[in-house]
């Protein structure tokens, strides 16, 4: 098979499996080790977690470039293109080199059927194994055991925050999902667990495989003073830091984490206290925290699950007290809308629900249902598209000096920010 656009090799790859999530490690492991017999790799860190795992790999990107290393980092969903999903020195790469790629593995598939994700899993190993990088920085796409990430084994691995999501696929307790995240443990390897209360079958499969368990709070610790705080593991302290670009006090555990991770690879990749600050100052990342200066101002979150939802909630007590909030929204089917709903409707003075031209998004009904079981009538439905139910939050935001507030789904994030970086006549 061939095509000559990115287009139309992404086209293809969403018809070609017979369901979006495929979760096995045996065929994608198959058509790797065709596609790169010698398994060349850079130094690893992967990382999973059920939030938190953008910015962490976004903090370890921006820490390792300010030492002026050669960084790969893939993650995902992406928010406006495709490409973002593969970086290298923070740049996504060309639709040319995504397309070589594919080249290179429907080459060695043969009649091995893989999913849209395992597709772009392969691509960015084989662009990082022939970019002559120092670091490759993944994110598991799902859970960790079974997702195509966990095919590469890392040299430290970060495990962010365990919350209930993806039960269909993860299980429906912490314990359970805890066993899924922690497959992407290795023995004799740096396990780096930044949640602050983990289920304990977190830490039983990191002591069962030998693997090296560092704990938030226990292995590793992070104090605030005024603007600056200090990171401490052992007898290494790092103090006077810079507060995290990326909004949320919460920030400070993935930062947390990702310094640790950094440090457990010194010996390998050594990183000075200097690049440390450095990448905490510029670190940046779309759809966290993101705001958007106008009149009113626009708040981006991708929050879709209620632990994300409290942080969110947190930000938005301490940043925007007082601000009335009109909240634009929408969540994928399979999401938890009445736990989401009812920890941030407090905070929330209007939702207006925007439709998305996605099959997973929920039904007006579901989101009727669910506003009905948190006993929220403050809602607007029946508009015809994103913009529609934008610009009606708009106006009730300028009269009453609020905030618009666009959550809920990478989707609807991304329909703000391509409408805001297109310009196509329509004015947000």
């Amino acid at each position: 098979m061939h095509f000559n656009t990115l287009k139309g090799w992404l086209d293809w790859q969403e018809s070609l499996h017979p369901t979006s999530i495929d979760l096995g490690l045996d065929r994608v492991t198959e058509v790797y080790s065709r596609l790169n017999a010698r398994n060349v790799k850079p130094i690893t860190i992967t990382v999973a977690g059920t939030n938190g795992k953008g910015s962490s790999i976004a903090f370890l990107e921006a820490i390792y470039r300010a030492q002026g290393l050669r960084v790969g980092a893939y993650t995902s969903p992406h928010i406006l293109k495709y490409n973002e999903r593969i970086k290298i020195d923070g740049t996504p790469v060309a639709d040319e080199l995504l397309c070589s790629a594919f080249e290179r593995i429907e080459a060695v598939r043969n009649d091995v059927s893989l999913s849209y994700f395992e597709f772009s899993t392969l691509a960015a190993l084989d662009i990082f194994s022939r970019a002559n990088l120092d670091i490759q920085l993944l994110e598991v796409g799902l859970g960790g055991r079974l997702d195509a990430v966990n095919i590469i084994d890392p040299d430290a691995a970060i495990i962010t925050s365990i919350c209930i999501d993806h039960t269909a696929w993860l299980g429906n307790t912490r314990d359970a999902i805890a066993v899924e995240k922690a497959g992407i443990f290795r023995k004799n390897t740096p396990a780096i667990i930044g949640d602050i209360n983990p289920p304990q079958t977190l830490l039983d499969c990191a002591l069962n495989i030998d693997a090296k368990p560092l704990r938030i709070g226990h292995e590793f610790t992070f104090s605030k003073a005024g603007n600056e705080w200090s990171w401490q593991s052992g007898n290494t302290t790092l103090n006077n830091l810079p507060p995290p670009k990326l909004k949320g006090t919460h920030q400070y555990r993935n930062a947390s984490a990702a310094i640790t991770a950094i440090q457990t690879l010194q010996d390998r990749i050594p990183v000075s206290e200097l690049a440390v600050q450095q990448g905490l100052s510029s670190v940046n990342l779309q759809g966290r925290f993101q705001l958007i200066k106008g009149d009113p101002e626009v708040l981006l979150d991708v929050s879709h699950n209620p632990q994300a939802a409290k942080t969110l909630v947190e930000y938005l007590q301490n940043e925007f007290k007082n601000t009335p909030v009109h909240a634009v929204f929408t969540m994928m089917g399979d999401k938890d809308l009445p736990g989401v709903i009812e920890l941030i409707q407090p905070c929330i003075k209007h939702w207006y629900i925007s439709p998305l031209d996605n099959p997973r998004t929920s039904t007006d009904a579901d989101l009727k249902k669910a506003f009905s079981l948190c006993h929220n009538t403050q809602v607007s439905y029946g508009f015809t598209d994103f913009l529609a139910a934008f610009n009606t939050a708009k106006t009730q935001a300028q009269a009453d000096k609020g905030l618009i507030l666009v959550f809920g789904s990478f989707f609807l994030v991304s329909e703000y920010l391509s409408r805001l970086n297109a310009q196509q006549g329509e004015t947000l």
